[in-house]
């Protein structure tokens, strides 16, 4: 919102929440929280094509919900796991922006020491167990991870974050299948923006649906209009409940929109911009701030100031990632395989 009157007409088309939910507490973290990754994501697009950024970069423009949402829903000690559109989750589960931003600058100071880049995040301090790089590749891992939690008794669950791609991979099926059978607590998501990498939905499966995926399994499985980040919170909640209860998993399929293209390669001409702007026109940050402003919980100055707080993060996270050092070339050789100080006995 750079004026007030650009806030005023972008909330007027926002859809309000007519009757609250939840607390003005919630829905003011749910604003500076998906502010945060709004900014942060467009500040890693204009870095990258700067060249300060290299690799590969995906960006969540327009998916915050999914995020946020979900994170107000469950608690600091369970356990997250994506793919590589993997910048938003530790940002709004607390990391350091710092962190974040070095790790996308190759710096020893990142998150993965500089080492993972855009496309694998880590921080073991919020729970946020990685960005996987290989396409359906952390959903056994999510589910490795439930089976942890279970066996350990420790009452927490593992969510899951896939793209609609990531569901013709054998890996997904075989993981339904065992955590079905094994009632792990884990919360498989969908991220389901219409589109792998360019190809529609429709052009890959018969089955366009995805939550039906899990309904041959007999996990309860269900779609959320990830665009309102009420149904998220509400979605995950209820699968939550379920897994702590020793109910198993529940398959859920976020249908969400980003507004870039797959990564920052990709000039997404494969849409319409009719369907780029009606999507927009829809964006979850402006109807949290609708109901912010429609029932006097802010006004638009003290929002303009959460957002100009935002921005400030994130030029700090840039400085603080310009001025760290790259690793040193030894560390080639540590965090592999074998340690100097692993216990190690050869029979």
């Amino acid at each position: 919102m750079a004026t007030k009157e650009k806030a005023s007409a972008k909330s007027a088309k926002a859809k309000v929440q007519a009757e609250p939910k939840f607390s003005k507490e919630t829905y003011m973290w749910w604003f500076e929280s998906m502010k945060l990754m709004r900014r942060f994501e467009e500040k890693s697009g204009q870095l990258y094509g700067q060249q300060k950024i290299k690799g590969f970069c995906h960006l969540y423009i327009g998916q915050e919900a999914c995020v946020a949402g979900a994170v107000t829903a469950l608690t600091k000690d369970d356990k997250w796991i994506t793919a590589y559109r993997d910048h938003a989750h530790p940002l709004a589960l607390g990391t350091d922006p710092g962190a974040i931003m070095a790790e996308m600058f190759a710096k020893v100071t990142g998150c993965s020491k500089g080492k993972g880049g855009s496309m694998h995040m880590f921080d073991k301090n919020v729970n946020f167990m990685g960005g996987h790089g290989i396409v359906g590749g952390q959903v056994p891992l999510g589910a490795g991870i439930a089976f942890a939690e279970k066996y350990n008794k420790t009452g927490n669950l593992c969510i899951c974050y896939m793209g609609d791609g990531a569901v013709r991979q054998g890996a997904f099926h075989e993981a339904l299948n065992m955590a079905m059978t094994w009632k792990l607590p884990v919360i498989f998501v969908i991220e389901n923006n219409g589109y792998a990498m360019g190809t529609s939905v429709r052009r890959t499966s018969n089955v366009q649906e995805l939550y039906k995926l899990g309904l041959s399994y007999d996990i309860p499985s269900m779609p959320v209009d990830a665009m309102v980040v009420e149904n998220v919170h509400t979605a995950v909640a209820e699968a939550a409940e379920r897994a702590r209860a020793g109910e198993g998993p529940t398959l859920l399929e976020f249908r969400t929109y980003r507004y870039k293209g797959h990564s920052m390669s990709d000039p997404a001409k494969y849409r319409t911009k009719e369907e780029l702007e009606d999507y927009k026109g829809r964006d979850s940050i402006e109807a949290v701030a609708a109901t912010i402003l429609k029932n006097g919980w802010a006004t638009e100055e003290e929002l303009e100031q959460i957002d100009e707080k935002v921005k400030q993060q994130v030029a700090d996270a840039v400085k603080f990632a310009e001025e760290s050092p790259y690793p040193d070339p030894s560390e080639l050789y540590t965090d592999i395989y074998v340690e100097p100080d692993y216990p190690y006995v050869m029979d």
